[in-house]
């Protein structure tokens, strides 16, 4: 089995899975990103999130997604080391990999009753956000936490190297 075999199958399972949380009434929320280094601004914005609803779902850029996003030399940590960290998490449910630029074909598929981001994202232009609205779900920012970033942090260790 090719690991992009593998890797459909498995994202197919998982939104069953989110589906027959929603058949039992559970509220699904929807947070994506790189997660590239876990930092305290990841673990606010997934603690805060999974307030808002009773399933989590993080989608998670695929190494291939993030060198498209960040540049060749990112991620630091592989997609599965990646996904196995943001799964430990006690406010993460579930954590599907997407391999485009942009969650939009997850969204779609999931129907999340609420799209969660950080608010260094301005809430018209979170992806997904229109199409969520359409059906009567909610789209929110959390407070971002100021100097949280896993670019911040490379670039100190860069420079801490030099």
């Amino acid at each position: 089995m090719t690991n992009d075999k593998f890797a459909a199958e498995t994202e197919k399972k998982t939104i069953d899975q989110v589906i027959k949380w929603r058949e039992l009434g559970k509220k699904i929320g929807f947070t994506n990103g790189c997660f590239d280094l876990i930092h305290p601004g990841h673990i606010a914005l997934l603690e805060n999130s999974r307030t808002y609803c009773d399933i989590l779902v993080v989608g998670l850029n695929s190494d291939r997604s993030v060198a498209k996003l960040k540049g060749s030399a990112r991620p630091i940590q592989d997609e599965l080391s990646r996904k196995i960290i943001l799964t430990a998490l006690k406010a993460v449910s579930v954590v599907i990999i997407f391999d485009e630029e942009t969650p939009e074909r997850l969204i779609k598929q999931l129907r999340p009753d609420i799209i969660i981001k950080g608010g260094d994202y301005n809430i018209q232009d979170i992806i997904g956000g229109d199409f969520v609205r359409s059906y009567g779900g909610e789209v929110l920012t959390i407070p971002y936490l100021e100097g949280n970033s896993s670019s911040n942090i490379i670039d100190k260790v860069k420079r801490s190297l030099a």
